[in-house]
């Protein structure tokens, strides 16, 4: 028998270009790797993905995130000056503010934010709230200090940015620019708990993503009433012939 002498060649080369085709594929991965999300990750990290629709965070602002500059450059501050806050100073709003502003920024700020905080005493330049530039600031500017910093004060982005406009309604409380007065002092004594420090967070992944009108109108606090349910008509009600003794009903000419 004559053995063709370029057959192994040939198998070779098959072989050779099987797997220089699958060099590009990566093996066993367990879909470990995929563009998703994964709990606690800052959707800066995103890239140009913005959110899916409904997506955790389900409230904040129209853009995300990674698309507004962490700069603390007079520029990028500035740029969010025009920022509607979208949260009312009812009492909700400026308890909560309270609280964030007490554990955040009375350190430096005062307790009530004439600029005579506890950091003060220790070489750090007093920046009074009550006086001075800060009355003729935008909300969209606070909160935009809040979040990137700027000279001697750090961002404070770690408060999330529904609390965030909680503190700027808190701090035109300070201002006197709110019908009534706010309260001014601490919460309570070092070390306690409970009430007198932040919830949970309302904008990671604690709790399921509403899938109605009525749960997302909830959820955002909305006053309306929510919409009504409608019934489903589009499902009929059919007897269940697949369990043992079911009874079937006897056909045309069939005997019962």
């Amino acid at each position: 028998m004559r053995t063709d002498p370029m057959r192994p060649t040939i198998r070779l080369a098959i072989v050779v270009g099987s797997l220089a085709s699958l060099s590009a594929c990566e093996w066993f991965t367990d879909f470990k790797r995929q563009p998703s999300y994964v709990t606690w990750e800052q959707i800066d990290s995103a890239g140009v993905r913005a959110s899916p629709q409904y997506s955790v965070p389900i409230n904040g602002t129209a853009v995300p995130g990674f698309a507004v500059s962490y700069s603390n450059s007079m520029q990028t501050i500035d740029s969010m000056s025009t920022l509607v806050n979208p949260t009312p100073p009812d009492s909700a709003s400026l308890a909560n503010g309270r609280k964030y502003f007490v554990i955040n920024c009375s350190v430096c700020h005062g307790m009530a934010g004439k600029g005579d905080g506890t950091a003060v005493k220790y070489g750090v330049f007093p920046f009074p709230l009550t006086s001075g530039p800060a009355l003729s600031r935008t909300d969209g500017y606070i909160f935009g200090m809040i979040r990137n910093g700027r000279g001697n004060m750090p961002p404070y982005n770690r408060i999330e940015e529904k609390d965030r406009w909680d503190v700027v309604n808190y701090v035109r409380g300070l201002q006197g620019k709110l019908p009534a007065a706010v309260p001014t002092g601490p919460l309570a004594v070092p070390g306690f708990n409970g009430p007198a420090v932040p919830g949970p967070t309302t904008l990671g992944p604690t709790r399921p993503v509403p899938h109605t009108a009525a749960e997302m109108q909830s959820m955002n606090g909305a006053s309306q009433a929510p919409a009504p349910v409608t019934t489903d008509t589009t499902r009929r009600p059919g007897a269940d012939t697949t369990r043992a003794g079911a009874r079937r009903t006897p056909g045309q000419g069939e005997e019962e």
